[in-house]
């Protein structure tokens, strides 16, 4: 039995995961998104929450958690808020190095886009839970006739052939000819 896995859905809830914790790691310097941001780390923690419940929502077709025609202005909003603060710091962190949560903020924002286009193209990869059963012979599809004494094998006639037979090397060749 084969079953199939959606990867879209999973590599955007990966995507939002690493969204969310890059917000506690540190963006500017020695603060975190926490410290140096008014409004866009609560929309960031927003944005990544919707997006691992829209993932759970597209795992789970039953479940109307979140509309589907949402995940892409939700994944779109995350990537751009995040680039927006990695190419424009606030104020406060101006002269301040970016560190690693930005980054990885960044990283889980592009994932999320990526795990949005893959789900709604419907890429998905199979994995086989079960062994393979041997393949049983069977008499009438295995039925091939022997090869002849030159190592051919015979070759079948197309059906003009058998409207109109020719002579075989043991039947001699009658006069067709019509007066």
């Amino acid at each position: 039995m084969t079953r199939r896995f959606d990867i879209g859905p999973f590599v955007l809830a990966f995507g939002a995961l690493l969204l969310l914790i890059g917000l506690f790691l540190d963006w500017y310097g020695e603060f975190n998104a926490w410290a140096v941001f008014e409004l866009v780390d609560v929309l960031l923690a927003a944005l990544a929450v919707a997006g691992v419940v829209g993932a759970v929502g597209l795992l789970t077709p039953d479940a109307d958690y979140l509309d589907k025609r949402a995940l892409p202005w939700i994944v779109g909003a995350a990537f751009v808020l995040v680039a927006a603060q990695v190419l424009d710091p606030p104020p406060a962190a101006a002269e301040l190095d970016l560190g690693t949560g930005a980054w990885l903020s960044l990283a889980g924002a592009l994932l999320m886009v990526v795990g949005a286009v893959l789900s709604f193209s419907k890429v998905s990869f199979a994995v086989a839970v079960e062994g393979r059963d041997r393949r049983q012979r069977v008499a009438a599809v295995d039925h091939r006739p022997p090869p002849t004494e030159t190592g051919q094998q015979p070759v079948a006639r197309s059906s003009s052939s058998l409207l109109h037979p020719r002579p075989g090397p043991e039947e001699p060749e009658a006069n067709t000819e019509q007066s």
